[in-house]
């Protein structure tokens, strides 16, 4: 199965791919997590729901076939380790990829978080784009190694 980290955003600075690809990399075939980058447009002022919904459509251009899509938005359910875990475990047995949708600035446009099988609020903070991504892939592979009784989770 693969989960793809569909996210607005690129040329990020090294840290963020250093430590998104730490991760990612850890992580086991059975369980590959995937990025795609979706370009942000320029930010003009009056702009913002053209902009939004624009981002929302090459994010939804972006999805594999019969995906199960979670949106990251901060009113989303919080999640702890063990319930990402219990996710992880069921979108394993479920067999089909997961998309993992991180919107721009601005957050997620209306059409991609009506497409979402469930939201996942990381916490009613908000973080820095680039950080979600390491923050995600450092979740998913805590809860890969949680299911695997690996000594990460120590």
């Amino acid at each position: 199965m693969q989960i793809h980290l569909i996210s607005v955003g690129n040329r990020m600075p090294d840290w963020v791919q250093q430590g998104y690809n730490e991760y990612a990399k850890r992580l086991p075939r059975e369980c590959e997590l995937v990025l795609k980058e979706i370009a942000p447009d320029k930010r003009r002022s009056g702009d913002i729901d053209r902009i939004t919904k624009e981002e929302g459509e090459r994010m939804i251009a972006a999805l594999p076939n019969r995906v199960h899509i979670v949106t990251l938005d901060i009113p989303g359910k919080p999640w702890t380790t063990q319930d990402v875990s219990l996710s992880l475990q069921r979108w394993l047995g479920n067999g089909s990829p997961v998309a993992l949708m991180v919107g721009g600035p601005e957050g997620l446009s209306q059409q991609v978080k009506e497409l979402a099988n469930e939201s996942w609020s990381l916490s009613p903070l908000t973080f820095p784009h680039p950080l979600v991504r390491v923050i995600v892939a450092e979740q998913i592979y805590r809860a890969w190694s949680l299911l695997n009784k690996h000594p990460y989770h120590r």
